[in-house]
């Protein structure tokens, strides 16, 4: 009877402390932590509870968590956010802005995804010199605007 219900709690909690791309989050900031200053991580890291000040996790991701409040600047490969952060952020890689999150600054990233749903005050930047993903389907005629013009001059 204790075996089934602590089962599923378990793996919930597994479930939790992981991140997208399936790896496990070995750093987590509990909810009833507070911490001030600046944190440097060389691996993913989850925030349920409260920062002040800055994180720098340039080589992998950054989880801020629906109970995760920040004020501070956060620099990752990959920054999701599902709580609050109010302060910069800077993704090498890609920035979520999840549908419960909520953000008050800058983002800089080559790739943003605002949810609907989302709260998103400031912002963004995203570098042009990075192609962004087409999502052409392989044989659909695509015609550019100088195209479209000369075709329509020798109607």
């Amino acid at each position: 009877m204790f075996e089934k219900s602590k089962k599923p709690n378990d793996q919930k909690s597994e479930a939790k402390n992981m991140a997208p791309d399936g790896q496990s989050f070995k750093a987590v900031i509990g909810s009833t932590v507070k911490v001030v200053g600046e944190i440097t991580s060389n691996e993913n890291i989850q925030i349920d509870g409260n920062i002040e000040g800055s994180i720098n996790s340039e080589e992998h991701e950054v989880f801020v968590s629906s109970g995760g409040n920040l004020l501070a600047d956060v620099r990752a490969h990959v920054v999701v956010i599902e709580g609050t952060v109010k302060g910069d952020i800077t993704g090498l890689e890609k920035v979520v802005v999840c549908q419960s999150g909520n953000v008050m600054g800058n983002i800089d990233a080559p790739r943003v995804t605002l949810e609907d749903g989302a709260k998103f005050k400031g912002n963004i930047e995203m570098d042009p010199t990075v192609p962004p993903v087409s999502n052409v389907r392989p044989g659909k005629v695509m015609a550019n605007a100088v195209d479209i013009a000369e075709a329509v001059k020798s109607s």
